[in-house]
């Protein structure tokens, strides 16, 4: 078996950090989200446009045509995490504060998926990665927790770290499906189910933010870039890199979510906050080179 850093090409790393840096855009895109707008429902908003975004997308490239089946097991994890993730991470950040969810969602995230992709694929965990991840990781806790309150939450706790579980076994299930069908496909399938699974949502949710235009705009946005474009291009690039390094590369989510608050929000970041962007952008240098 190779290393994790021998295996990776470097277009997929790119793919990866561009999938990364959409999903950065979600957090700016709710602060414009009108009032009175539920966790659960953004969430099963975001996961039923960005579905039928990728569907549409799969059959207009013609991607349905490995004729080769689609394992259940797989397949149910992927989608079923997609859509736990959904609902997890929201509510985890709605109980603890963005600052403390999105450590621990996307803290625990990386090293679940080193756990996971050595369990299913045999994939090694080398010293770069583990440098790369602990540089990351403490950069992104650094840049977020010096942000604002921190609300020690158990259950919130507990919600984010599901969260990652989530992202992490998506992550690995969906590296399974790419072995026998095409990423638009993958991406596709397991979307338009996880889709499926929050409808429930959609039924019982108040969306009367979505008769607004900003409502609306958000929405498309969370459905399209964040989501559709996001997912096509993470999807792509897990094709050829190894999980953990997949995960790990997709802490510039929370680097580029700051940067957009400093610009677009007037958030100021703190000294301490700006060594930890640096931090994480050290280990994200480090595993992409």
């Amino acid at each position: 078996m190779r290393s994790l850093s021998q295996q990776s090409n470097p277009t997929g790393v790119w793919m990866v950090l561009a999938g990364a840096t959409l999903w950065g855009t979600t957090g700016t895109a709710q602060a414009f989200a009108p009032s009175g707008t539920s966790p659960a429902a953004v969430g099963a908003v975001r996961l039923a446009i960005g579905g039928l975004a990728l569907l549409a997308f799969a059959l207009a490239r013609r991607s349905f045509t490995s004729g080769k089946p689609w394992p259940r097991l797989a397949t149910g994890l992927a989608a079923g995490c997609m859509a736990g993730y959904q609902l997890c991470f929201f509510a985890a950040v709605s109980q603890t504060g963005v600052a403390l969810g999105t450590i621990v969602a996307i803290g625990s995230a990386p090293v679940l998926a080193g756990a996971l992709g050595r369990l299913a694929f045999g994939e090694m965990l080398d010293r770069k990665w583990f440098l790369a991840t602990s540089l990351a990781i403490l950069g992104c806790t650094t840049l977020l927790a010096t942000g604002g309150k921190i609300q020690l939450d158990i259950r919130g706790i507990l919600l984010a770290l599901a969260a990652g579980a989530c992202y992490a076994t998506y992550a690995v299930a969906s590296k399974q499906l790419l072995q026998d069908h095409t990423p638009d496909a993958v991406i596709a399938v397991v979307f338009c189910l996880a889709a499926a699974l929050l409808s429930p949502v959609l039924l019982t949710a108040d969306l009367k933010w979505l008769a607004q235009v900003r409502g609306l705009v958000v929405a498309l946005h969370l459905g399209l870039i964040a989501t559709a474009a996001a997912y096509i291009l993470f999807t792509r690039g897990l094709k050829y890199i190894p999980v953990a390094n997949a995960v790990t590369l997709s802490l510039a989510e929370p680097l580029t979510a700051a940067l957009l608050g400093i610009l677009l929000l007037g958030e100021r970041l703190t000294i301490p906050a700006w060594l930890g962007a640096g931090l994480l952008l050290a280990g994200l240098a480090l595993l992409s080179l």
